[in-house]
């Protein structure tokens, strides 16, 4: 007992330190670019496909409303983001991103959005599914039948919005979000990608209509609007602002990068010199978390900031993409297995799917454009300075005992006998 209570320090102060090491390792390894992802991607769509097959989908739609739904749309999505940076993913994006299409589309994917709206089941559902069927039909337009689905409903989409005096549609009866319209509406500019220009029309109308409704405060689009006539609800938030960046670019690539740049400096925050990170609300406001955001922590919404990758790189701006992917690495925790790759253990897989979403976004409707801003250079260094300091903590008391030692210098001992 007397030896494990002698070593047992020195173990964890090495496991420890070695932690930080590898910490410290994770920050500083270099970021794939914007025309690149991770070498992880596939191991980490295998985890997010092994949890949907063990329900996290029903399991994430316990936590919010569109659980469900976005666990699904995700990890089809990100296999066809990889597949269009790595071509020899296709056959494997094609499989199972048409997987994931038809969980959407199924009566529990449904289950919690009304068939009264315009569109069907509202903007939200009808929105994603659409995208992901465009997405899919980026890989391959072979299938006629699906490219008619997709005509249909895009259709439907494009009808819902010129009826409509907001260019904001509901989700659910009664409430609307500008980012669900913007979904939507890039939707549409991926069928007239794909198959010919049928609805400018309706995205210039929608263009100018949003123009008019941006939040005074900030210059973005709202986070909530009235399902009435548009009118802002909710300021600019976040947890909306990230994934509306993710898509604007796709629509109209001019309007993007002014709202970007708005964006990037009033949401952009290094708290305590940490980050970057993403506010929740813009600087000097302040607010409580919720169900979207999650709990906020000195302002910071860990989800928005993780959705922030994708936007960052869909929008040129490899600083900051590149910045987040190597927090993500730090503080995601993630565990590398020869067939998977988890983050904070695999507890939470719609975080994984949102992770391997972001990481391998890329813009399928216009060609890339860079933004040209730094993060501030230092920005690692608060990181490695917090690594070093819980890297020396066990050792602490070890050094003050071999300080004190060097200042006494050895015990000293009486003079050697005279002999007789």
């Amino acid at each position: 007992m007397g030896r494990i209570r002698r070593w047992a320090p020195r173990v964890v102060g090495i496991v420890v330190t070695l932690a930080c090491l590898i910490g410290a390792a994770r920050l500083l390894w270099p970021q794939p670019g914007l025309d690149e992802q991770p070498g992880s991607t596939e191991r980490q769509l295998a985890f997010v496909r092994d949890s949907l097959d063990e329900g996290s989908d029903t399991a994430a739609q316990e936590l919010f409303p569109e659980g469900y739904v976005f666990s699904n749309v995700l990890y089809g999505l990100a296999w066809v983001q990889a597949a269009h940076t790595d071509s020899d993913l296709r056959e494997n994006a094609l499989r199972e991103s048409r997987w994931a299409l038809a969980r959407i589309e199924s009566d529990e994917g449904r289950a919690v959005f009304s068939p009264r709206l315009q569109p069907a089941y509202g903007v939200f559902w009808a929105g994603w599914t659409n995208w992901l069927r465009g997405a899919i039909l980026s890989l391959d337009s072979t299938d006629t039948a699906e490219v008619q689905r997709f005509s249909t409903h895009t259709a439907e989409i494009a009808q819902a919005f010129a009826a409509a005096e907001t260019p904001f549609l509901q989700a659910y009866p009664g409430q609307a979000w500008p980012v669900d319209s913007t979904v939507a509406m890039a939707s549409l500019r991926l069928h007239d990608k794909l198959f010919g220009a049928k609805y400018a029309t309706v995205i210039d109308r929608w263009l100018e209509q949003a123009k008019t409704g941006l939040d005074p405060a900030t210059g973005l689009l709202p986070h909530q609007v009235s399902p009435v006539d548009g009118s802002m609800l909710t300021g600019a938030r976040a947890t909306s602002q990230t994934a509306i960046h993710r898509f604007l670019p796709e629509i109209d690539p001019t309007f993007a990068k002014s709202q970007y740049a708005l964006y990037r400096e009033q949401f952009v925050a290094y708290p305590g010199g940490f980050g970057p990170a993403l506010r929740e609300y813009p600087k000097g406001v302040d607010g409580s978390g919720d169900v979207d955001s999650g709990p906020l922590i000195a302002g910071i919404s860990l989800s928005a900031t993780v959705v922030a990758q994708g936007a960052a790189r869909v929008n040129g701006d490899r600083d900051l993409a590149a910045a987040i992917g190597s927090e993500g690495e730090l503080l995601g925790v993630p565990l590398s297995l020869p067939g998977s790759k988890r983050y904070a253990f695999g507890l939470m897989p719609i975080g994984d799917a949102f992770v391997v979403w972001s990481s391998t976004a890329r813009v399928l409707t216009e060609p890339p454009t860079l933004f040209e801003r730094d993060v501030h250079w230092w920005w690692r260094l608060p990181w490695l300075g917090m690594l070093a300091l819980i890297a020396i903590a066990p050792w602490t008391w070890t050094l003050i005992r071999c300080g004190r030692h060097r200042a006494t210098g050895p015990d000293r001992v009486g003079p050697a006998p005279t002999p007789a």
